[in-house]
């Protein structure tokens, strides 16, 4: 089982987690013991995202060479490789579920919800079109994530259920024994045909054009750092606290 263990800052994710969180599945994926991986947050909040006020080293200027080097390696890369471990995988998602968060979540096979779970990506207020691994058309069809992003409106559990972007909606309290439960189940097979069972769906989708559109919307994700470089110098670190407004009222 892998922790993100930020609970006082709803598990938002700084450069050095995401790359001692990768280390995690690398450690998992080469262990001959772990047949399942489970991925889940410590706290109230499953993560709130990225942390855009941690204190990652910046060049005097920020350009978009910079952050395309950065999102790149530790957004893009680290997600595919995630997707790719070739072990079953499980996300327990429990309260919010936000932007970022979604890089954690969507390249695990399997995702089971807290009722209280809400699923949201609301970049879109930071004049970025989205995410930069663009999971939304796949998890949520052309329609309803068009409507996610233009609204920056949380998925409920539910509501992510009847989508079929969650597979399992479960009572709070449940959630880690209905997790496990899972997890044990699959672990019953053998390893070598869980391996060739999921290549064979990551196939499928990648003929069908998964790869391909996650690298060209990455580079689409990248204009709204070029615009918000061209018109006011970066706005989106500084607007950072408009994120925390969705962890309000929680």
């Amino acid at each position: 089982m892998i922790t993100l263990n930020r609970p006082e800052r709803a598990n938002a994710q700084t450069m050095e987690l995401l790359d001692d969180l990768d280390a995690a599945w690398e450690k998992a994926a080469t262990d001959d013991e772990v047949r399942v991986i489970v991925l889940r947050g410590n706290g109230k909040h499953f993560s709130s995202g990225h942390d855009l006020s941690s204190g990652t080293a910046r060049p005097e200027k920020i350009t978009l060479d910079w952050i395309y080097k950065i999102e790149a390696r530790k957004y893009l890369e680290y997600s595919l490789r995630w997707r790719n471990v070739p072990k079953p995988s499980i996300a327990a998602v429990q309260g919010k579920c936000i932007a970022g968060a979604l890089l954690l979540v969507w390249p695990c096979d399997l995702i089971v919800a807290a009722e209280n779970a809400q699923f949201s990506d609301p970049v879109v207020y930071l004049g970025i079109g989205g995410v930069e691994y663009h999971g939304h058309t796949w998890e949520l069809g052309a329609r309803k994530a068009k409507e996610i992003l233009f609204t920056g409106r949380s998925v409920s559990a539910r509501e992510a259920e009847q989508i079929g972007m969650v597979n399992n909606v479960v009572p709070l309290e449940n959630l880690q024994e209905e997790t496990m439960t899972l997890a044990r189940q699959i672990a019953q097979n053998d390893p070598f045909a869980l391996r060739q069972a999921k290549r064979a769906v990551n196939q499928t989708l990648d003929v069908q054009g998964f790869y391909a559109a996650i690298q060209s919307v990455f580079d689409i994700h990248q204009t709204g750092h070029g615009h918000a470089l061209s018109a006011t110098g970066y706005p989106v670190l500084l607007r950072k606290d408009g994120m925390k407004e969705k962890l309000k009222n929680s």
